[in-house]
């Protein structure tokens, strides 16, 4: 039997949240099947130049591609913090780009206030999705045809999942493995990486 390899492409930016696209990356870079060897996930990072960013609070991170370089993706991931709700959300380049992706992949995710990207891009309109719970009054103002769903970890939308704040992006990352591999796989990677998960 073939073993897929999913190919993974998670958006980088200044003042991103850590865990946003940290949580996710670990949990599909870790991901195995069954033979605890073969990765199922090929994971990397990208941002919209391919330079250095600075994530918040001083992290900095050396992104793998551009959007020029950058290979196919299978899933996007679309993180948070305050560079996605307060400067990417006005970058043109970086919506069109995502508006772009959705075309290509086979789910689209977003991570926080990542959700705000996507929603600009119009990719969830007449959907639901939800977002970090501090940011609910102001996505439901600025996004009246998105359905705000509060007070869970992920919402589910086939082709688009969207996750709660920070951490969330761990629960929906482990909902896809499982939904893409199975439970018993993705039970495997949470055990391997101490992670309460069911």
């Amino acid at each position: 039997m073939t073993m897929k390899q999913w190919s993974v492409g998670i958006l980088l930016f200044d003042e991103v949240e850590v865990l946003d696209f940290a949580g996710p990356f670990e949990v599909f870079s870790v991901t195995t099947y069954k033979d605890f060897t073969t990765n199922a996930f090929k994971v990397c990072t990208l941002s919209e130049s391919g330079e250095m960013i600075r994530a918040r609070n001083g992290l900095k991170v050396q992104p793998d591609y551009s959007f020029e370089n950058a290979p196919a993706f299978d899933i996007v991931v679309i993180p948070g913090g305050p560079g996605a709700r307060e400067k990417e959300v006005h970058n043109k380049r970086v919506i069109t780009w995502i508006s772009q992706q959705m075309a290509k992949v086979d789910i689209m995710t977003s991570v926080c206030t990542g959700a705000f990207l996507l929603a600009k891009a119009g990719l969830l309109d007449n959907k639901t999705a939800t977002t970090h719970w501090f940011t609910y009054d102001r996505f439901e103002r600025e996004f009246p045809s998105v359905a705000l769903e509060r007070n869970v970890k992920f919402v589910d939308e086939a082709n688009i999942v969207t996750s709660g704040g920070v951490s969330a992006g761990i629960n929906m990352s482990f909902h896809i493995v499982s939904r893409l591999l199975g439970k018993e796989i993705a039970k495997n990677t949470a055990r391997g990486m101490e992670f309460e998960w069911d």
